[in-house]
């Protein structure tokens, strides 16, 4: 499975943006999809998750509220809506993709597959 980010750049505290992840490769099912982002210096944080059915998600507490993952499976797409943006949410933001189970799915260890990264910077 390769994946691939797009749709980071720039924007004024409080604007919104939106991440694309394009899947592809084989998959003989659709993964659990994923997004976490790592600020120059920290560690890689969890974001938002999508089950393979699109039907459950998960966020994590700073971003309750404010993001909204979603997927279309027919197109191999996932996305991430932020809104509200502020200067913490400055990072990298990585796509992730994993077979494993519901478990852990805020643990970045439990994702097999990686996109390359797409900036966000957030001006104040």
């Amino acid at each position: 499975v390769q994946l691939q980010a797009s749709g980071g750049g720039l924007v004024q505290a409080g604007g919104s943006l939106r991440l694309s992840c394009k899947a592809s490769g084989r998959m003989f099912r659709d993964p659990h999809m994923a997004w976490f982002r790592q600020a120059p210096g920290k560690e890689r944080d969890f974001v938002a998750a999508i089950l393979w059915d699109g039907r459950n998600t998960d966020y994590g507490d700073s971003e309750k509220g404010r993001f909204t993952i979603s997927r279309d499976n027919a197109k191999n797409m996932v996305y991430l809506e932020m809104n509200s943006l502020n200067s913490e949410d400055t990072a990298a933001y990585y796509c992730a993709a994993t077979h494993y189970g519901t478990t852990r799915i805020r643990d970045s260890s439990r994702y097999a597959y990686w996109g390359q990264g797409t900036q966000v910077t957030v001006s104040s």
